[in-house]
C-alpha cells in the first residue's frame, strides 16, 4: 500500500506516537494504515475411521497439490462456521464440526490457522472452483509428497 484510503495522501513507514512498530502512516491525514495476520480456517473432514478428505488445488499458491479444504475467515463470522463454508465451497461437502483439531500461529507469513475435525453430514461432495478435484484418502495413501504447505502437513501428522 502506497497511498492512504482515506485521503489519497502519501503513506510512509514510522513508528506512531504511543506505538512500538514501524506501520504504514498517511503524511497528509496522519491515519494508521495497520496491517494485521489473517486467519486460516478448515477442517480435516473424517470419514469412518481411516479416511480423510482432500483437494487438490486448482489455484495458487501450489496449484495442483492436495490440501484439506481451508481458507479466509470473512469478516462477521466465527471459525467454525468459515470452517463449514470454506469446506464446502472447496470440496462441496456440507459437514459438521467435531472438535478442534488445531490451532498454527504463522508469524513469519502474517497467518493464524484454526483447524477442526469434522465428519459428513451426507456422501454428497465435489470439486469447487478453487478444486481441481476432491478425494477421500486413508491415512496410509495420503499423498505426503504432493501436499500444499508445511502447516497442512504438521496438522495432518497430528
Amino acid at each position: 500500500m502506497k497511498f492512504c484510503s482515506e485521503c489519497g495522501g502519501e503513506l510512509v513507514e514510522r513508528v506512531p506516537d504511543g506505538d512500538d512498530r514501524q506501520r504504514k502512516v498517511c503524511d497528509a491525514c496522519e491515519i494508521v494504515h495497520y496491517r494485521n495476520p489473517v486467519t486460516v480456517v478448515g477442517c480435516l473432514v473424517e470419514r469412518g475411521a481411516d479416511e480423510l478428505l482432500l483437494c487438490r488445488r486448482a489455484i495458487e499458491p501450489a496449484h495442483g497439490k492436495w490440501t484439506v479444504p481451508a481458507g479466509f475467515l470473512e469478516f462477521g463470522e466465527g471459525t467454525q462456521a468459515g470452517a463449514r463454508r470454506e469446506t464446502f465451497e472447496e470440496a462441496g461437502a456440507d459437514v459438521e464440526i467435531r472438535t478442534p483439531h488445531a490451532n498454527f500461529d504463522l508469524p513469519h507469513i502474517g497467518q493464524c490457522y484454526s483447524l477442526f475435525r469434522a465428519s459428513m453430514r451426507s456422501d454428497e461432495y465435489s470439486a469447487g472452483t478453487e478444486s481441481l478435484e476432491v478425494e477421500f484418502f486413508s491415512r496410509a495413501d495420503i499423498p505426503w509428497s504432493e501436499l500444499a504447505f508445511p502447516a497442512v502437513h504438521f496438522a495432518l501428522k497430528l
